[in-house]
């Protein structure tokens, strides 16, 4: 069949009536973009939910946060305080101390009351969880969609409000059901960043500060980005006359709005001088930076030179104000060498991105690498404008920023891809303009440039696919793993998925509610589907309690009693080949908990039967504190299900 000529195109009247509705339909776009977003964002909304609905009914919360998360509100809803936030199930009577607010827990608490109205409180629930992660998903893409009119145009929203989608890291914290803060955090800090480079000022400056505070209410996990964006507010002042205009409703938002989230939403246990959550530490540090800032504002300094000094001192004051009073807040984790050694050292997400497997760093990359090639050809472009260069600097330092922190943890890898969709969207829509209006050469070259980044869109399920097929041609397939291998890893995988169960689970509440001595990292979801207590999640305001975990574990079979004894447990409940057990077995092979793995049963654990159609994945013991102590090594008996 022989395909129409371009001139046979055009005579078609189909093609005269897109010429006349194109300009009608790119005008509108441009005028509602808002509305536009919000329509992407309901039908991106339904189909997350439609996708994840197997998770939704199942109460599928597989992080150790949202499980905490789901917890605490059901905890305010059915009573508790405000402003008290200790968790009482965990390591009870007195209670876990939770760093969090109850912000993120506003939302959530409010789709759970609505959804009560028509349905029963588990459909509520469930709806609510899978619902409220989608909430901050529309700030994220109104922002980035903000910014991407900011640096490409009026037609610049739409590549920008979509991107998300193919980082699959960063939309990862927005998935239905992933009710954890982390994504409300991430939204605001790309709020922050187009306060940063809006041109109206005013506006900007109080988006940039009153998004910096909500952040900082909810966790301090961003400051450093945070910080970074209110340096950039700073630095401009410096080179650029008039950004005082930016720099002083910034600086009255960050520290009024700071201040104001302190008094509405700081826990009690926040009401003391800690460094990781909203203090009076950090409202006194923040109070000083914004009162600093007010000052260099308001003051009549001429040249670069002389405000580069004055700020330089201001900074540095603030900085040694801070030095001198709270040291102790320049780390992150205020916890023991040997809790860092035997528990924070093992937690992947805390370790650089070079110590991670390869098929996660490639597909994470992706995107920050297309930033990168996008941010330098716009950085090329815009060299004679000194309003557009400036940013795209901005914009360029926060994602090189963001970037850079992979090589200190892997946790900054959904911020990275985020605050890398500026300048990747920007040069995807650069690509796509030269396709519709360049000479063959260019369209040839853009075309090619599109097809790259389509690519890399889709670099999570095409990596696998490229290796395999890569490996096949060239004949450098990895040898197999052993069988002994495959099945270790497989049984680890099967293990971590149904202990956590909501189905297995449920079964425990055959029994009286009572404090069970389990993992660390099952402790959250065991007191999120049953009525039972958990010594301990993974928190390190706990440190204690992990450590005493971690020791009782590791130690002889006789100091594991004294343990369970302090903290009041009742059952022990171990999940065979569950992952954070293998840390026990490898860590310490004559320990209490490989010896439980091998079948060495101290006789005063007594095996608990419970009613169940299925075969339960875990193994539940009765601590009987009245039995004398078992001989060393205990005594073999068969293993029960």
């Amino acid at each position: 069949m022989t395909l129409p000529s371009v001139q046979t195109l055009r005579a078609h009247p189909l093609y005269a009536r897109a010429r006349h509705w194109a300009p009608i339909l790119t005008a509108y776009a441009q005028r509602h973009w808002k509305w536009l977003t919000v329509l992407i964002w309901i039908v991106t909304a339904v189909i997350m939910v439609a996708t994840r609905w197997p998770a939704i009914h199942w109460l599928v919360l597989s992080d150790t946060d949202d499980n905490i998360r789901y917890v605490q509100v059901k905890d305010w809803l059915a009573g508790q305080g405000w402003y008290d936030l200790r968790q009482y199930r965990l390591d009870p009577p007195g209670g876990a101390n939770i760093h969090w607010s109850r912000l993120v827990d506003i939302p959530i608490a409010g789709l759970i009351l609505f959804f009560r109205a028509f349905v029963d409180q588990g459909l509520a629930d469930r709806l609510a969880c899978g619902i409220a992660p989608l909430l901050p998903l529309l700030l994220l893409m109104l922002s980035l969609g903000f910014i991407g009119r900011r640096l490409a145009g009026p037609n610049g929203w739409l590549l920008a409000v979509l991107a998300p989608l193919a980082a699959q890291m960063g939309l990862g914290m927005y998935a239905p059901m992933r009710i954890d803060h982390h994504g409300w955090q991430l939204a605001l800090a790309v709020t922050m960043l187009a306060g940063v480079i809006d041109t109206n000022r005013l506006r900007g400056g109080v988006m940039a500060g009153v998004s910096s505070a909500l952040s900082i209410a909810i966790g301090m996990e961003m400051i450093v980005y945070l910080a970074a964006g209110g340096g950039l507010i700073a630095l401009r002042w410096v080179f650029r006359p008039g950004a005082e205009r930016r720099m002083l409703p910034y600086a009255l938002s960050l520290g009024g709005a700071t201040s104001l989230c302190y008094l509405l939403f700081a826990s009690y246990a926040n009401r003391a001088m800690v460094c990781d959550a909203l203090s009076p530490i950090w409202v006194a540090v923040f109070g000083a930076a914004s009162a600093g800032m007010v000052l260099l504002s308001l003051a009549p300094l001429r040249g670069w030179a002389v405000r580069l000094a004055a700020g330089a001192v201001v900074g540095g004051a603030v900085g040694l104000f801070f030095w001198l009073n709270w040291p102790q807040c320049l780390s992150p984790y205020q916890i023991s060498p040997e809790l860092e050694r035997l528990w924070l050292a093992n937690i992947r997400e805390a370790k650089p991105i070079t110590a991670q497997a390869q098929s996660m760093v490639v597909p994470l990359l992706a995107i920050p690498l297309a930033g990168l090639t996008g941010l330098v050809w716009a950085l090329w472009e815009s060299r004679r404008d000194g309003e557009r260069l400036w940013a795209w600097a901005t914009v360029g330092l926060m994602m090189v920023f963001s970037t850079a922190l992979l090589f200190w943890q892997l946790r900054a890898g959904p911020a990275a891809q985020l605050l890398a969709i500026p300048p990747a969207a920007w040069a995807a829509h650069r690509l796509m303009g030269m396709i519709l209006t360049g000479s063959r050469r260019v369209k040839i070259a853009a075309g090619t440039g599109v097809a790259l980044l389509a690519v890399i869109a889709c670099a999570y399920p095409l990596y696998p696919q490229v290796v395999t097929f890569y490996q096949e041609a060239t004949g450098t397939k990895p040898k197999p793993w052993r069988p002994s291998a495959v099945a270790r890893t497989a049984a680890i995988k099967k293990a971590n998925g149904r202990c956590r169960t909501l189905p297995a689970l449920e079964i425990l509440d055959q029994l009286p509610p009572a404090t069970i001595f389990t993992m660390v990292d099952l402790g959250p979801r065991l007191i999120a589907t049953t009525h039972h207590s958990a010594l301990a999640g993974p928190y390190h305001r706990n440190g204690a309690t992990i450590l005493d975990m971690h020791h009782a574990y590791d130690g002889p079979a006789e100091a594991f009693r004294p343990i369970a004894a302090k903290h009041h447990a009742t059952y022990l409940l171990v999940c065979p080949n569950f992952p954070e057990g293998t840390i026990y077995q490898s860590r310490s092979p004559s320990g209490f908990y490989a010896g439980l793995m091998r079948g060495t049963i101290p006789r005063w654990l007594v095996p608990v039967t419970l009613k169940s159609g299925m075969t339960l994945p875990y193994q539940l013991y009765r601590i009987d504190y009245g039995a004398g102590r078992s001989a060393p090594g205990g005594k073999k008996v068969p293993q029960q299900r």
